[in-house]
């Protein structure tokens, strides 16, 4: 019976493992090698297709070459990101699935107000923010301002090139940290929101008496009781804004920046995609597993740190 019961397993097991191994550890494996292939370009040429093997394509990702310094600054773009938008968007989801847990009335439906954004089209998004921060243009003989510059223009405050031709670096990026916090918040809200629901009302009725003020009870009793949930979040947003690349092509288009400078605004997955489109997977590969290096190494760190900080 014991042995009909491991057969049974395996053959329900059986569809998973053989999707897993075609479309995850094939293309894994896949990787590695091709990452190994010194000028694989995966097609056939005179002198048939080149299987070199070595470490060549590590070394050009810092070879101080043109396309090295395109990646390192794709990395660095990407780097910003990850800094601005993860501890940004986790803090404002906080107070949010805070406020949204202490109002009663309505609440279920301003969760889900919150939550739509996570279930529409990041590229349709995407073009929803460049017309809201797009400069000035004209449509006929009216001209229009994108909705931020107006309310800007409201206060006196003169218009800002955000993503047009010539615009700056610090307000690309300024946009896109927007967009992502902006983008990232549904899922956090959902988390936290969740999380705040099984902690034990008695930590606040005991504030209460001991009248102690909001933001104590926020710091002292609710960040501590939700760590395990904000570790979670950390963990999972670095992964996620290390792999960010929708975002940027919904705001700049495929040109990964403005019309004046191309590809300022590259992200490390769209210098993969670029070298996958010139059939260069060598190289992709290489970028590939570079990127979940960095990504591995600073996910240790994190689990790391939780040990000591996380009240579980």
């Amino acid at each position: 019976m014991e042995g009909l019961n491991t057969k049974k397993a395996w053959a329900f097991l059986a569809p998973c493992l053989i999707l897993m191994a075609v479309f995850t550890f094939y293309p894994m494996i896949s990787t590695i090698v091709y990452s190994f292939i010194n000028d694989y370009n995966g097609l056939e040429s005179a002198g048939g297709t080149q299987f070199a093997a070595g470490i060549e394509n590590y070394k050009k990702l810092f070879d101080n070459s043109a396309t090295s310094k395109r990646f390192l600054q794709a990395l660095g773009n990407t780097a910003i990101l990850v800094v601005f938008t993860v501890p940004l968007s986790i803090v404002i989801a906080l107070l949010i699935a805070v406020a949204l847990n202490s109002i009663k009335p309505l609440q279920k439906a301003l969760q889900t107000i919150y939550f739509l954004p996570y279930v529409t089209n990041a590229l349709a998004i995407g073009s929803v923010f460049a017309l809201m921060f797009q400069s000035s243009t004209t449509i006929g003989t009216v001209g229009t301002e994108g909705i931020i510059n107006t309310f800007l223009g409201w206060f006196g405050i003169p218009a800002v090139n955000w993503i047009g031709p010539g615009s700056t670096y610090a307000a690309n990026v300024t946009v896109l940290v927007i967009y992502i916090v902006w983008s990232a918040l549904p899922f956090k809200i959902l988390i936290l929101s969740g999380a705040l629901q099984s902690v034990n009302k008695q930590y606040y009725d005991a504030a209460k008496i001991d009248g102690t003020p909001k933001w104590r009870v926020l710091t002292k009793i609710t960040v501590p009781l939700l760590s395990p949930m904000i570790s979670y979040l950390f963990v999972t947003g670095f992964i996620g804004a290390f792999k960010e690349y929708s975002s940027v092509v919904g705001i700049f288009g495929t040109d990964m920046g403005p019309a004046s400078d191309a590809g300022r605004m590259n992200t490390v997955v769209a210098r993969i995609y670029d070298f996958i489109e010139r059939a260069d997977y060598g190289r992709a590969s290489a970028m590939a597993l570079a990127l979940f290096a960095i990504i591995l190494v600073l996910t240790v760190v994190q689990f790391r740190i939780n040990k000591k900080r996380v009240h579980f």
